[in-house]
């Protein structure tokens, strides 16, 4: 099996992973909507998904190089850094800008968000580590401290693939075990899940998401599904099952073991030759849905403020202005992702290039 294939079914469902998220958060200003949708309602977990995925693509693309010995721990953190860290600097900043514009211009902020005691905790993207005192700055940002934090600590997760490399189902028994034990105990220790944690835990709250997606690897790279009709059925079932688990209210372990089953399905989309998932528009969408991630916040403080300042709404919008609202992050976060991350990624890679190829850009 070639282990650096682009998988690209696994691409295009990023993006839906973050409008999962950005729905959870536009939600509320959304005039007379009242309480969100449980659907809506576990928009967090779009997070979950993105740490699940992470796990899987990064053992696709390194765990072979750990097994050959040709892994450098260093190249992989300078990959990593070119790929999360420009995105998060420029949202960084743009929060800052507004926030002291807001700020001149007499319009009231929320005080935390220039919050200069957590600002190094962000420089270092260790804000998720229990290290920034308060939230702070582009607050989706925790997630990819918490993406740091796993990008760290990666070489143990493949030592531990690597151990059971031969019995995958072993693997994924114990991924699910770890989250499904965690999920319970955590909130007996911490007070809240762990799938509420942010700046507080949010290292811990990837654990055992990326541990699920290493898992999931093992078990799609031994080809348990080859025919496209079984994929395809396999993947939308799986959907299916995490929309109506959500809807009812199901605990969100029970979600979250589906994702680790939907990346297997998906990437045998791909392995058993079917094109589905792989057209143009659901993979460009795909490569846009980290900035989809890090703009939502920053384009809701920009939207929702001057629709207050111009337009008189103040934190409701109706439904056409909450559309045009909701919309309107997509191409904010195309300028991002064209203007900022891909140039500002091929920068930082060609500093680091070293004699080996360069990783593929999905990874």
């Amino acid at each position: 099996m070639n282990q650096t294939l682009d998988i690209k079914p696994l691409t295009a469902v990023r993006f839906f992973a973050a409008l999962w998220v950005v729905v959870f958060h536009y939600w509320p200003h959304l005039a007379g909507a009242g309480a969100r949708p449980e659907f809506v309602a576990r928009g967090y977990l779009g997070v979950e998904m993105f740490f699940v995925l992470s796990g899987f693509i990064l053992c696709h693309v390194y765990l072979p190089q750990v097994e050959d010995k040709s892994y450098s721990y260093k190249g992989f953190l300078w990959a990593r850094i070119a790929r999360i860290y420009p995105l998060h600097i420029a949202t960084l900043i743009g929060v800052g800008g507004m926030a002291l514009a807001a700020t001149a211009a007499g319009i009231a902020i929320d005080p935390h968000i220039l919050s200069w005691k957590s600002l190094a905790a962000n420089l270092s993207m260790t804000q998720a580590w229990g290290l920034a005192p308060e939230a702070g700055w582009n607050h989706p940002s925790w997630s990819i401290s918490a993406e740091w934090f796993a990008y760290l600590t990666f070489p143990l997760f493949a030592v531990a693939a690597l151990a059971l490399k031969s019995r995958p189902y072993v693997a994924a028994a114990g991924a699910a075990a770890l989250l499904t034990g965690l999920y319970l105990l955590f909130p007996l220790v911490a007070g809240f899940r762990l799938t509420q944690a942010t700046i507080a835990w949010g290292a811990l709250r990837i654990v055992p998401c990326f541990a699920l997606g290493c898992a999931a690897y093992l078990v799609w790279r031994s080809r348990p599904i080859s025919k496209p009709a079984t994929a395809l059925a396999a993947s939308a079932l799986l959907v299916t099952a995490a929309v109506v688990m959500a809807a009812l209210r199901a605990h969100d372990a029970l979600i979250v073991l589906t994702f680790g089953a939907l990346m297997v399905s998906l990437a045998s989309l791909t392995t058993s030759g079917s094109r589905f998932g792989s057209g143009p528009v659901g993979v460009w969408l795909g490569e846009v849905s980290y900035a989809v991630y890090m703009v939502c916040v920053p384009w809701q403080l920009l939207f929702v403020g001057a629709a207050g300042k111009l337009l008189g709404y103040e934190e409701q919008l109706p439904l056409w202005l909450w559309l045009v609202f909701t919309a309107g992050v997509l191409p904010v976060a195309a300028l991002a992702h064209h203007l900022v991350e891909r140039p500002a990624r091929g920068v930082l890679r060609g500093f680091g290039k070293r004699k080996t190829a360069i990783q593929p850009s999905f990874a």
